[in-house]
């Protein structure tokens, strides 16, 4: 190939694709987060589908009236039905981290907007869970308190009802906070790194 061959070539590459050797360099270096993040998205699936099986069991374990086995797997199979929803999502999302190739700005600027957008649906993911925790909670605790005698024929107090707004607002602020916190642990780190490498190609 004749100098002019390189030229033509040169000036039909889009400016924004057009990657120098240092520049490769650093763009591939956000590799390493990407397969931390792509480690840790597997794992989940593997952990969210175990917990998934693990919670159709419950009413066996816990040894529950046949009344509250129905309200159970009602209940269970919303919860399911949502899972499944988001689970086919990340799984989407997981496959396309397979796929990318990181050797242009673009490809970077788009993994990395990906990424962020899919911390959000994970965090989604949690809040739509977090009402079937309340629910789950509660029907336990209503399970194991209704074996103690007299406990169906007493009238709830508005302190209890206080008490269990309580558990809810808590049950709410804490799956909050842990959410925030799993996802920057084990997603948004890695995202920063990818962010970090784009900083710096910009600043060339």
């Amino acid at each position: 190939m004749d100098f002019n061959d390189i030229q033509n070539a040169w000036n039909n590459e889009k400016t924004e694709n057009v990657v120098l050797p240092n520049n490769l360099e650093k763009i591939q270096s956000a590799n390493t987060p990407l397969d931390k993040i792509k480690k840790n998205l597997k794992n989940e699936f593997i952990y969210q589908i175990l917990s998934i099986i693990f919670i159709g069991f419950i009413p066996i374990l816990c040894n529950f009236p046949q009344k509250g086995i129905v309200l159970f797997y009602l209940l269970y199979s919303l919860f399911t039905a949502v899972s499944l929803y988001y689970l086919i999502k990340l799984y989407l999302f997981y496959k396309r981290l397979g796929s990318i190739e990181l050797k242009t700005k673009d490809s970077l600027y788009e993994t990395y907007f990906d990424i962020r957008l899919n911390m959000e649906l994970y965090k989604t993911f949690g809040f739509a869970l977090t009402p079937f925790l309340i629910l789950y909670l509660i029907g336990l605790f209503y399970f194991q308190l209704s074996k103690i005698p007299g406990f169906l024929s007493n009238e709830i107090t508005n302190y209890q009802l206080a008490v269990l707004a309580s558990v809810v607002i808590f049950t709410m602020l804490f799956m909050g906070i842990m959410l925030e916190w799993w996802v920057q642990k084990f997603y948004g780190k890695y995202a920063k790194e990818i962010k970090k490498v784009i900083d710096e190609l910009k600043e060339e």
